[in-house]
């Protein structure tokens, strides 16, 4: 099992259904939302919306509630009626739960308390767990903090902890890392710094809860001209080299050339 999709994941509200095709076509993937964005009251039109809804299931993640709820038996009730099979598990926190779902299920798991990101390794190499993310807001709530940014905007010491632990714990295990939502809108230059470090960094992809944030995150994403000619061309220079080799004035190695590869990947996609 593989994350192939990104880089731009765009949150949609599962009780809102006129805004499905809509955030499925702007965006790379549509996480359909059955956790915070629902009202209790609205959870079963949600599900109910969920059933009737005629997406293709390559390029849907459904958000479920926690593995230890109610509300998650539903939700993989419902999923088990649509095609819908690659499910991101909210507050992910243990590998024995996470293991113990539905084996048809791809699961994102999604660390965002302090007992999900101390976790995240051993959930990074569960065989049904496809990707990690993070999540910064109930993250800094379940450590009994009021916000997970400083006045400028930059994120407090422990979110960027977290953001780096996941990110690595999905690296060791050769899985997608996903990078948290940017929740102020009207920020443009601090999301596309932050994507453009997500992308660099070695992040797969960065949620988002904007079409207007779509755009953003795939330029952020998307190397430049001289990036992708740099790497065509130090790639074709080290065929017929054996180990290190010059190349305009640089010593290039192994690293070096896993990193050409990846930012001819990240611009086929």
């Amino acid at each position: 099992m593989t994350f192939d999709i990104g880089p731009s994941l765009l949150f949609c509200p599962a009780d809102r259904p006129e805004r499905y095709r809509k955030a499925f076509d702007r965006a790379d993937a549509v996480i359909l939302d059955l956790e915070d964005a629902v009202a209790p009251g609205d959870m079963t039109a949600a599900r109910g919306h969920l059933i009737e809804s005629e997406l293709d299931p390559a390029r849907v993640i459904v958000r479920v509630n926690p593995a230890d709820s109610d509300a998650f038996v539903a939700d993989l009730a419902t999923l088990s009626q649509t095609d819908y099979r690659r499910i991101m598990l909210a507050k992910a926190e243990s590998p024995k739960r996470v293991a113990r779902i539905d084996q048809r299920f791809e699961v994102i798991a999604l660390c965002e308390t302090a007992k999900g990101v101390a976790q995240a390794d051993r959930l990074s190499a569960l065989d049904n767990v496809i990707a990690l993310m993070w999540g910064a807001e109930d993250l800094v709530a379940s450590l009994g903090g009021t916000s997970s940014r400083k006045a400028n905007g930059r994120y407090r010491d422990i979110a960027r902890y977290a953001r780096s632990r996941v990110l690595l714990a999905a690296g060791a295990r050769g899985k997608a890392a996903i990078d948290a939502v940017h929740l102020d809108i009207d920020d443009v230059k601090g999301l596309a710094t932050e994507a453009a470090d997500a992308a660099a960094s070695g992040f797969s992809a960065t949620a988002c809860i904007h079409p207007s944030q779509v755009a953003v995150i795939r330029d952020a994403y998307r190397p430049d001209d001289a990036s992708v000619a740099w790497a065509r061309n130090v790639l074709a220079a080290a065929e017929g080299e054996r180990g290190v080799f010059s190349f305009e004035g640089r010593m290039v190695d192994e690293p070096v050339l896993r990193h050409a590869r990846s930012v001819l990947e990240r611009a086929g996609r």
